[in-house]
């Protein structure tokens, strides 16, 4: 008896864990390097956490904006690509055979059986097996736009906000360096939990995002400090 048996595989997850990552990532270098940029001027603990709240609202909204049009213009591509190939189907069958058995030969197929193969998926379905074989797409890595808008949104603000909670409870002259030990532990985890849930080094994804994390927040704060030189 013929048991059919179902494996889960990562890239099953590819479409919104690189919009969850992104999301979450940007959330909490932008904000923290806002944060840290802001109190390295010296401005108040008011303007601080207006600051902070301001910049998770307009970048959650950009974030969204940025990969529904992002991932809608892919998707667009995508169904072009698909209606031409298409038409090809229709005026010239013989020359898409001789094309799909070409690409199976490339893949080490002898002539034969490639263009048994070929024949066969082009019986069955010869779009669907020009569309995954020529062009390379698939229902893995075809990502939703609406679902990569909204998951980018939530999780830069989610991302966003953990920075805003040092800031809210660090005295003056500690904010500084509470903002930035707290994010850069945020995204060592951050990195982490992608890594791992990609089944990717754990290390190297934490190292990876904590780098740049750091050297971003290091930027914006000697630009605040020179802006508090500046206006003293």
């Amino acid at each position: 008896m013929y048991i059919k048996h179902r494996e889960l595989h990562r890239t099953h997850n590819i479409g919104w864990l690189r919009a969850a990552v992104l999301g979450a990532n940007d959330g909490i270098v932008s904000t923290a390097s806002l944060l840290i940029g802001v109190a390295a001027a010296h401005a108040s603990h008011n303007q601080l956490l207006v600051t902070g709240v301001a910049g998770l609202v307009a970048g959650a909204m950009s974030m969204a904006a940025g990969e529904y049009v992002s991932v809608g213009s892919q998707k667009d591509s995508e169904q072009a690509d698909i209606a031409r190939e298409r038409g090809e189907l229709a005026a010239d069958s013989m020359h898409e055979h001789e094309e799909l058995a070409a690409i199976y030969m490339s893949r080490g197929l002898d002539k034969s059986l490639a263009e048994q193969v070929a024949a066969q998926f082009m019986a069955k379905d010869a779009l669907g097996a020009h569309v995954r074989d020529e062009l390379g797409i698939s229902e893995t890595i075809t990502v939703n736009p609406l679902q990569a808008a909204l998951t980018s949104a939530v999780t830069f603000a989610a991302g966003a906000a953990l920075p805003l909670i040092p800031a809210s409870f660090a005295p003056a002259n500690l904010l500084v360096p509470a903002i930035a030990a707290s994010s850069l532990v945020f995204l060592g985890t951050l990195g982490a939990i992608a890594a791992h849930t990609g089944g990717a080094p754990v290390a190297t994804g934490a190292m990876r995002v904590t780098l740049w994390g750091a050297v971003a927040m290091a930027i914006t704060a000697g630009i605040g400090s020179l802006f508090h030189v500046a206006a003293g």
